[in-house]
């Protein structure tokens, strides 16, 4: 193993937490999550020698599983459905007027974040879930800053709304204009 590749090593150790939430998010499935996460080291272990230092070791492994997922939605889709365990109401969980709460505000969270278009949802995971910058959110995407920014508005307020959350109040003429 090459020194490039040691160092790669640790900082992937290091970001596994983050790189799984990250797949979570894209895959809605603990098992393709893993699978992507494992997919996501193994290609960049392989590749320790394209990993320029310069720049963000992040967003190189946000690119990378995005990339990934891509490329497996792409196969799947002409696999054919599959069953997901998230369908099967029929497995209970531990009991309680609290676990149903807070499993039914993050359902109603997570669909509504599932509703977002792709773009949106990407933007909205990335900036939001995982603190990566608009610099480097437009990078992992392939995309101007300000269409990162409106992208963002955008999933903000759409989530709002799904969710019933109130706007407040406006913070520019135009957001009252906007609001009438």
């Amino acid at each position: 193993m090459t020194s490039n590749a040691e160092d790669i090593g640790a900082q992937l150790i290091a970001m596994l937490p983050t790189l799984r939430r990250f797949a979570l998010s894209l895959t809605r499935s603990a098992d393709k999550a893993d699978d992507l996460v494992q997919s996501a080291c193994e290609r960049a272990l392989a590749n320790a020698a394209r990993y320029e230092p310069d720049t963000r070791f992040d967003a190189w492994m946000f690119r990378i599983i995005r990339n990934l997922w891509i490329d497996r939605v792409r196969r799947e889709k002409t696999a054919g459905p599959t069953d997901d365990i998230d369908d099967r109401p029929d497995l209970a969980g531990i009991s309680g007027v609290q676990v149903v709460e807070a499993r039914s505000t993050m359902q109603s969270v997570s669909d509504a974040i599932d509703a977002l278009p792709d773009e949106q949802r990407e933007v909205l995971l990335l900036t939001c879930v995982e603190d990566v910058s608009y610099k480097d959110a437009a990078e992992v995407l392939g995309i101007p800053i300000g269409t990162v920014m409106s992208r963002l508005a955008r999933a903000r307020r759409r989530l709002a709304e799904i969710t019933g959350i109130s706007g407040g109040t406006a913070r520019s003429p135009a957001d009252k204009d906007e609001r009438r």
